[in-house]
């Protein structure tokens, strides 16, 4: 299918298990399919977090390309959360979910997304990544708990989700790119859906 603002001729597929990437995709108005990679995302704890998320993101990419029969344009991200130069992952559990909130608490972060682009046929790829800083007000325990009880912070790098949970109340103010917070920088993949289209195009 030809998306005419892009000058895609391929289709698109989203690498990526997450409703909320999905949700910010369809922002777009692109139809794509969506292809969750089962990837092991375990990765070296002292990468740098450019390196960790343009990696990871360009590794979920080519892992769908590579399982796929038709020519398709494949999209792959990766979404960590960075604080004292230390990446925070999904919490492992509620206790681990209580670490890293409090940590957060009247502080400042840096999220990071890298965004990566496969043609599975080619194999022609191209990655970029997006940083956005976040700063907390000051968390009350029993706000904390509150939170855990409610199940969201346990599928978030960094247990928090500023979209569409009680995770929004805990955020003093952003600097850079919203979208890019909630784990698909919009601004930045449509810049290099553009460019990659024409590459690709020839």
């Amino acid at each position: 299918m030809k998306h005419s603002f892009l000058n895609i001729n391929l289709p698109l597929v989203l690498a990526s298990q997450s409703p909320r990437r999905s949700k910010l995709l369809s922002l777009l108005g692109i139809p794509f399919d969506i292809i969750p990679s089962d990837l092991d995302e375990s990765m070296p704890d002292n990468m740098h977090p450019i390196d960790y998320v343009k990696t990871l993101s360009l590794h979920k990419a080519q892992h769908i390309a590579k399982s796929l029969k038709s020519n398709s344009l494949v999209i792959g991200a990766d979404t960590i959360v960075v604080i004292n130069d230390k990446i925070l992952n999904k919490p492992l559990d509620r206790d681990d979910a209580y670490k890293l909130l409090s940590t957060l608490s009247n502080n400042t972060h840096e999220v990071f997304t890298g965004i990566a682009l496969v043609e599975s046929q080619s194999g022609k790829y191209l990655s970029d990544y997006k940083c956005t800083k976040v700063s907390f007000r000051q968390l009350l325990d029993e706000e904390i708990w509150d939170y855990i009880d409610s199940g969201s912070p346990m599928d978030k790098a960094g247990a928090y989700g500023i979209q569409d949970d009680f995770g929004a109340f805990f955020v003093d103010h952003i600097e850079g790119c919203y979208y890019n917070i909630v784990g698909l920088p919009l601004e930045l993949l449509l810049k290099r859906l553009k460019e990659f289209a024409n590459e690709i195009a020839g």
